[in-house]
């Protein structure tokens, strides 16, 4: 095997309609039984008294939390120098938001990119800050790998984590993370659920069963949450999500100076995927050479085949154990295994190939067909020790610890071989078309990434007034990457890639300082950096010396610097924050746009921002989560001249403004009406600084969708909540791929209503 040494750095199943039935029976029979607690004992079992439960640091808002889950974040919200917006699942379910894709439009300055060939069209593809953040998704504080499309059943709250945070969890994007933090057991005993209906033929139910359990050690608790789901998607014909996941966990010694964690989650998708729909006619399409402009095709219109599939697998075991060495010292250690296989045949369009003749009918577009069979893995074991001392009047709390991850993913490519797909009709696409069959070539890459970090935070306090926060992380890892691509030109067809390895230091840090007027307010200034070595988003090196992940190139960097405020307003339910920062990303790889271009790491893109945001409860009444966000994205340093040039010219899916907003208003006793409004400003698709040089869609108009929600409760432990999203009906882009030619529409107007149980 080739290795490079860098010394560059010093540092089969029921059917998803079955499954809600059953649930639909069980759950009043499970809401009727007795709870474990209250259930009586036989005479001669002794009596068992848990201990009491001691919550500190809650605001009792439905929209607000005031700490985030990581011990690795040593201070409260209002403490912490860093952009954090938490999305509760209070408001998730008040949205009837199912994914995660859903969950993000409550915080500003995200937007979801469609892809190309599929790697990304058939999952979470995140644009956060000006920057691909879709690598940088973390379940519990542990990366999350795979392409696929996040269910938020078994989520208690939406982190998003906002700047570079190399400190955190090591190799990532400039713009910061996405961390979701899974249900675990708890000692009430509680019985949830809810049945959703609504049109485009969407059936959802999910089910939160808890129980506390008399084991013989104290404090143990199981709670399971279920999900079954057949959706149709508003406003698009034949694309459709199926599916069925289930996530136990169980929980010993609750209330202890011992608790013992076990989580698993189990899901299955089997999808028919969404390849898009031709941008043709857009405003702002452009049109290559020799091409007619006509009107924009029916957004419902379906590309693809009805053989097209995306089928996901899921399994994560996760183990946690914490232990009180101490008052306000605790040593954690947790263990996840997880698989995930994606298997998915998909249909996509490409760019339009005849508008010639008077009669539009006769046009056709481009399509390809396209698979994968993927698989990613990983296996970590963290260690952390979180304490509080003093080193004579400064008083530290001090989080530190180390990680061993392994990580792999192994791709299969699949494709067309011999006749290529035939076009399809433009205006008037068939699932009777004559679909060419999708194979196996042999054609794959196998890549895995092995790492070990030790990492330390403290927040200093000096005084009431002033506190002092740093993080420092130290990785070592090898990359190593095996590939053989398919060739129509060569026998044998299948042509093996050298082996290639990288192994490397990566030196990551976060500094900030915290001035608090009062014990409710703080004012900050923080800096921060984060790599992405070569490799580091999807464990595949490359050969070519042109590409960003050829193992002679430097990892990227990127930094930020923020200025900001935080306060906890009204007894702490309310939070407001306002922060101005800058993020850079260097070292990336462009090419000198010459005939014969040269590729050398002098690329440089910034993005200076301005970001305010309001959560929590405004009167006893009102529950607000609101939040607005200003960029500036531009390429400080790209490709200066020729046909692809862009220096000087603005980040793609970034777009200036973006506002999202909810609140829901309890105007009686039992009725609560609610609703929200989403403003996403122009989207370029296009960084080139000659647009017509790249045909096919440049830009997206911005758009304003507004959602609506009323629920009332028909008793204690009943009620009925309808929701209806696009209330005025907008047609707007939702997300577009890198080459213009096809779009993801936005959902039509639509309706669900759902019934929500708890016992």
């Amino acid at each position: 095997m080739a290795y490079i040494k860098s010394r560059k750095h010093a540092a089969s199943k029921t059917s998803a309609l079955a499954q809600i039935g059953l649930m639909a029976v069980a759950l009043p029979v499970a809401a009727q039984t007795t709870p474990v607690a209250d259930a009586p004992k036989k005479p001669d079992a002794p009596e068992t008294t848990l201990p009491a439960l001691r919550v500190t640091g809650q605001s009792g808002s439905e929209f607000k939390a005031d700490n985030a889950s990581s011990p690795k974040f040593t201070q409260p919200l209002v403490d912490t120098p860093q952009t954090i917006t938490v999305i509760k699942k209070e408001v998730l379910q008040q949205q009837v938001a199912t994914t995660l894709a859903e969950a993000l439009r409550n915080t500003p300055g995200i937007t979801m990119q469609l892809g190309e060939n599929g790697n990304t069209t058939t999952g979470d593809s995140i644009f956060m800050r000006g920057f691909d953040t879709t690598n940088s998704i973390f379940v519990d504080g542990i990366r999350d790998l795979g392409n696929i499309s996040r269910d938020v059943f078994n989520i208690e709250q939406v982190e998003v984590i906002k700047g570079p945070s190399g400190s955190d969890n090591g190799r990532g994007a400039s713009s910061g993370y996405v961390n979701l933090v899974s249900k675990t057991a708890t000692r009430e005993a509680f019985n949830n659920g809810t049945l959703t209906v609504g049109t485009a033929s969407r059936v959802r139910a999910t089910a939160d069963l808890n129980r506390p359990l008399d084991l013989g050690i104290p404090g143990s608790a199981l709670r399971l949450n279920v999900l079954a789901q057949d959706y149709g998607v508003p406003g698009r014909d034949e694309v459709k999500s199926k599916r069925f996941g289930f996530a136990p966990s169980l929980v010993l010694g609750l209330g202890t100076p011992t608790r013992t964690t076990f989580n698993y989650l189990y899901v299955d998708q089997k999808n028919v995927p969404d390849g898009g729909v031709s941008t043709f006619g857009l405003s702002d399409w452009r049109p290559g050479a020799g091409m007619q402009s006509g009107a924009p095709v029916d957004s419902k219109n379906f590309y693809g085949s009805t053989d097209d599939y995306d089928d996901v697998t899921l399994h994560m075991f996760t183990a946690r154990i914490e232990h009180d060495l101490s008052s306000g010292t605790t040593l954690r250690n947790t263990t996840r295994l997880g698989h995930t296989e994606q298997d998915f045949v998909l249909t996509g369009v490409n760019a339009v190939t005849s508008t010639t003749g008077t009669d539009p009918a006769s046009w056709t577009v481009a399509r390809t067909r396209q698979g994968r069979h993927q698989t990613n893995e990983i296996l970590t074991n963290q260690t952390n020790l979180s304490t509080e001392f003093k080193t004579g009047s400064i008083g530290h709390s001090l989080s530190t610890g180390f990680e061993f991850i392994y990580e792999r993913q192994n791709q299969v490519n699949k494709s067309v071989v011999g006749t290529a797909q035939g076009a399809a009709n433009l205006y008037n696409p068939s699932t009777g078309d004559v679909f060419q069959p999708v194979v196996n070539t042999g054609a794959y890459t196998k890549g895995s990434t092995l790492s070990a970090a030790a990492y330390a935070f403290d927040t200093l306090k000096f005084s009431e007034q002033w506190l002092v926060n740093g993080g420092l992380r130290w990785e070592k890892f090898h990359t190593e990457t095996n590939s053989a691509a398919f060739s129509t030109t060569t026998t044998p067809n299948l042509v093996q890639n050298p082996p290639l390895g990288l192994t490397d230091n990566l030196l990551s840090w976060k500094a900030g300082a915290v001035f608090k007027p009062t014990p409710d307010g703080s004012i900050y200034l923080t800096v921060s950096n984060a790599y992405q070595p070569p490799g580091g988003a999807n464990f595949s090196l490359s050969t070519l010396g042109t590409n960003q992940a050829s193992p002679s190139t430097d990892p990227q960097e990127g930094s930020n610097i923020e200025l900001g405020t935080k306060w906890d307003l009204f007894g702490g339910k309310l939070s407001a924050t306002a922060a101005i920062y800058r993020s850079e990303n260097k070292n990336e790889l462009v090419s000198d746009g010459a005939a014969a271009p040269t590729f050398t790491q002098v690329g440089k893109r910034r993005v200076d921002g301005v970001e305010l945001g309001l959560v929590g409860q405004v009167t006893p009444a009102l529950n607000l989560s609101a939040g607005v966000a200003y960029m500036d994205p531009k390429i400080l340093r790209g490709v200066p001249t020729g046909a692809s040039a862009n220096n000087g010219g603005v980040i793609v899916y970034s777009p200036k403004v973006t506002f999202s907003s909810w609140a829901s208003y309890k105007a009686l006793d039992n009725l609560t009406v609610g609703g929200g409004v989403r403003y996403v400003d122009t989207v370029a698709r296009s960084s080139n600084l000659t647009p017509n040089a790249t045909p096919n869609l440049i830009n997206t108009e911005s758009y304003t969708v507004a959602d609506a929600m009323v629920a009332y409760d028909l008793s204690k432990n009943v009620t009925l909540q309808l929701n209806v999203n696009n209330l005025f009906d907008k047609e707007y882009v939702a997300s577009v791929n890198n080459g213009g030619s096809r779009y993801k529409p936005g959902e039509a107007r639509n309706a669900l209503l759902s019934a929500n149980f708890k016992y």
